[in-house]
């Protein structure tokens, strides 16, 4: 069985931060999902589990950070293409998403970020396969 990740992040409003992550073409699986937690698939190995802040508060006894005046994580995600990373932004941009950091174009690596109706960072990031193998 392969090694899978679930990234927990606290929303304030669970069915608009669904509604963004529809917009950008992630599902939540429903078995994993209720009125108050959303898992997202972002493959098959990767999810976010979308908690309202009540109940993420039930995994920590830390105070939530508030994402818009600091930064606890930055969440990075591979695609497979350079038009894939402007794709991806562009979209979560024209969906109620901001602007997080400056584009990185390196030549064998581009990337792009945005934060989310929460304010978690996402970026989306491209290597070229050969770079990624030494070869580039």
């Amino acid at each position: 069985m392969n090694q899978m990740i679930f990234v927990n992040l606290p929303v304030k409003d669970l069915e608009r931060t669904k509604g963004f992550f529809a917009k950008l073409g992630f599902s939540c699986n429903p078995q994993f999902t209720d009125e108050s937690t959303a898992c997202l698939v972002i493959s098959d190995t990767i999810f976010a589990m979308l908690l309202t802040e009540p109940r993420f508060k039930e995994f920590t006894k830390k105070d939530i950070a508030d994402a818009s005046k600091s930064t606890e994580v930055i969440i990075a995600l591979s695609a497979e293409s350079r038009d894939k990373v402007d794709e991806l932004v562009d979209t979560a941009l024209a969906s109620g998403g901001s602007p997080a950091n400056e584009p990185v174009d390196h030549g064998f690596m581009y990337g792009r970020s945005f934060q989310d109706p929460d304010h978690h960072i996402w970026e989306i990031m491209w290597m070229d396969p050969a770079a990624v193998q030494g070869q580039g």
